[in-house]
């Protein structure tokens, strides 16, 4: 019996049959398609996009070169020259790059860094013109911070609700 069973089966493709009403009803559902450059889905707070170097309030940034993301960084796409700051003598970053093409976007950087300087936005769609755009330079990491500061600010307090 069995075996006449899955002759029949065979010789009436019922597997492909089986397969075929799984695209009839799912044809006639409303499509999920969202037309990109227009509408954005909704990304976490926690979303990991491009670098940014925050400041405080006053204006004064607030990596102390301790270099601990330079350290933790797995793809070593962290380079950082600290110096002397000739005013008030404290330490500071001279050179702060990251090579965005050596990045994997892990966010180890930003979980070291005891005074919440490096952060990593919720940008995600850039692009590069020329080669020499793919590190980005502390001047760089500075405008991203003071442009998304605002955001930056949100994802820290909506996080802080979930520890």
């Amino acid at each position: 019996m069995k075996t006449f069973k899955r002759w029949l089966n065979s010789f009436l493709l019922y597997e492909l049959l089986k397969g075929l009403k799984v695209t009839f009803v799912n044809m006639f559902r409303r499509k999920a398609t969202i037309q990109y450059p227009e509408e954005k889905t909704p990304l976490s707070p926690r979303f990991r996009g491009l670098h940014a170097l925050r400041t405080y309030p006053n204006g004064e940034e607030r990596c102390i070169a301790c270099k601990l993301c330079e350290a933790v960084c797995p793809a070593s796409a962290i380079t950082i020259e600290a110096g002397v700051r000739e005013s008030d003598g404290t330490r500071r970053t001279t050179k702060y790059e990251i090579d965005l093409f050596k990045c994997i976007f892990c966010g180890f950087c930003e979980e070291s860094c005891p005074v919440d300087s490096i952060v990593e936005t919720r940008v995600f769609d850039y692009h590069f013109e020329n080669e020499n755009e793919k590190v980005m330079t502390k001047p760089m990491l500075l405008k991203m911070g003071q442009i998304y500061e605002d955001q930056i600010a949100a994802d820290r307090a909506a996080d802080a609700k979930y520890r």
